[in-house]
């Protein structure tokens, strides 16, 4: 099954660092990647407008200029209401407590994860969703 992966993170090293892992990891996926929430929505907005699905994972920063992750995720769930939402998995580069407490419970949010994104998690994330059972 060929997944598709969005980052949404506006630190370049970390985009790359995650779009080396997943290439690492799963080499027949597509990934986008984003600098903002802004340009996330926009991109989930074009592939609709084409008949596309959304992307099966996002691996998403909390902390970023302009519009944050979780300003993305309530726009997300408002204007994609209906179709088949992504699994997101945020990837931070702060260990803030209260956002780990606020992610778990946080019904869109699949998985939190310190960055940089590690082989390990990603295996975890894509046996999870081959299984499609909850990641623990």
């Amino acid at each position: 099954m060929k997944l598709t992966f969005c980052i949404i993170d506006d630190d370049l090293v970390s985009q790359f660092a995650t779009r080396y892992c997943i290439q690492q990891s799963e080499k027949s996926s597509d990934i986008i990647t984003c600098s903002s929430g802004e340009e996330g929505l926009s991109v989930f907005m074009e592939l609709l407008e084409r008949g596309e699905k959304l992307p099966d994972i996002v691996f998403l920063d909390l902390v970023m200029g302009g519009m944050d992750g979780w300003t993305f995720l309530e726009n997300m769930k408002n204007l994609f209401e209906g179709h088949k939402l992504p699994k997101v998995y945020v990837l931070s580069a702060f260990a803030n407590l209260k956002d780990r407490e606020i992610a778990k419970a946080h019904t869109l949010i699949s998985g939190y994860v310190d960055k940089p994104l590690s082989r390990n998690f990603l295996d975890k994330v894509l046996k999870q969703e081959t299984e499609k059972r909850p990641l623990q």
